[in-house]
């Protein structure tokens, strides 16, 4: 059992990685109800996705970058949460009861209110090594680490990168946290240009940037976000009527204007660029095309791209994310993290999942392709050939990633022997 429980706190620990830094606030005030945060990390490419009320969970939007792991949420009835990076390590507090899955979005889906929030985590351990903010459209809040709650105190809450419990004796060091205070103390009446002054003095810049900005109002279900340092064009969605349209996976920065400055700083990280790059083009000129306009490119012999095929491998990953987020009315792709929901066998039909398995298959017949590269291949292949109803197909792919530990990279080789147990 504590082999089991280490394991999954590591998953866990892996699944909430929150933005590098963050600045995260809520304020009740004069019967106004918000909630603000700066999003910071080392790459952009920032989603947001709207999830429509189902019989089972309330409607909600999520904010997070291409993993599609949600760092900020709210849902219908303004329950809002949001992390923070931290250095606190859950398995010293001996988590017992842990939820193995993705807890918060859960409460998202099943919660209205801090109280219903606090009832549910009742039930579980917090195995998460970063730290929450919970806030509701009632003016109550509250900062969760493994070894702290702190409910609010008085009319405002601040969580930034030190361990919460610090605030009490003054032993910590955070100048965002400061500025945001002093702010916060000086406050009269709040509204939404109070907290972009706030969000606007407290953005990072540089490698660890300040990627988007959002204020949301919880009692209006009404959010304002602002893009890469850029306080002048907020895009501002009204939660019910966005829901209304259905499930929605869209870019950010297709809100806003061009930024050169953003544009530099996505560029840093030239895969991750050109995937995206990609991906664009598929929603321009649709799947097939411009695969097989990129299947040409890799096999051209006169002017070989030699890093198209690790690209393309990373748009396939994509492809299945982005579908299993739609195919779970939101949620993360479990079976990415080991997480136990993610070995489910499940057959859903959608192109995305199609194109991905396309992908693999050709990368699979690459030569020059390692071994360790070639298994964790045939085994993304055999996680689509299982999605579009091909159980022998995925136990033969299995097999070949779980023949040898050696040859097989850990995660890859983990999943690839508890899916054949399955099967």
């Amino acid at each position: 059992m504590k082999k089991i429980i280490t394991l999954v706190i590591i998953a866990i620990s892996i699944l909430f990685k929150p933005g590098q830094a963050c600045t995260v606030i809520s304020c009740s005030l004069k019967g106004e109800v918000f909630a603000a945060a700066n999003e910071d990390d080392y790459m952009g490419f920032a989603r947001m996705w709207f999830n429509p009320k189902t019989a089972e969970r309330y409607g909600s939007v999520c904010f997070g970058l291409p993993d599609l792991q949600a760092q900020a949420a709210m849902n219908e009835y303004g329950l809002f949460y949001d992390f923070t990076a931290q250095n606190i390590d859950p398995a010293k507090y001996h988590p017992k009861n842990i939820y193995k899955g993705d807890l918060f979005f859960e409460i998202l889906g099943k919660c209205k209110t801090v109280k219903e929030a606090l009832v549910y985590l009742e039930k579980y351990d917090y195995a998460i090594s970063s730290q929450v903010l919970i806030a509701d459209a009632l003016g109550n809040s509250i900062i969760i680490n493994a070894g702290t709650k702190l409910p609010k105190s008085g009319y405002y809450q601040i969580n930034t990168n030190f361990d919460i419990s610090a605030v009490k004796t003054k032993s910590y060091s955070c100048r965002r946290y400061d500025i945001s205070e002093e702010m916060l103390k000086a406050a009269k009446t709040i509204n939404v240009p109070f907290f972009r002054d706030i969000l606007n003095r407290t953005r990072q810049e540089g490698k660890l940037s300040t990627i988007y900005s959002n204020i949301y109002d919880l009692k209006r279900g009404i959010i304002a976000i602002y893009h890469f340092h850029d306080f002048e064009h907020p895009y501002v969605i009204d939660l019910k009527k966005e829901l209304a349209k259905g499930y929605r996976l869209e870019k950010i920065s297709d809100h806003f204007p061009p930024s050169f400055a953003y544009e530099q700083f996505s560029i840093s990280d030239r895969a991750m660029y050109r995937k995206e790059m990609i991906l664009d083009e598929i929603k321009k000129n649709e799947l097939q095309p411009t695969l097989n306009h990129y299947f040409d490119l890799s096999r051209n012999t006169v002017k070989r791209d030699t890093t198209i095929n690790s690209v393309l491998l990373e748009v396939g990953i994509q492809l299945i994310k982005d579908s299993y987020n739609q195919h779970a009315n939101g949620g993360i792709w479990e079976y990415w993290f080991a997480m136990p929901g993610g070995f489910k066998i499940e057959n859903f039909n959608d192109e995305r999942i199609n194109a991905a398995a396309e992908i693999f298959d050709y990368l699979g017949t690459e030569k020059e392709i390692d071994t360790k590269l070639k298994n964790f291949i045939y085994e993304l292949s055999a996680y689509v050939k299982l999605i579009q109803g091909n159980q022998n197909k995925a136990k033969e792919y299995y097999t070949i990633a779980a023949a040898s530990s050696t040859d097989t990279w850990p995660i890859s080789f983990t999943r690839s022997k508890k899916m054949l147990t399955i099967l």
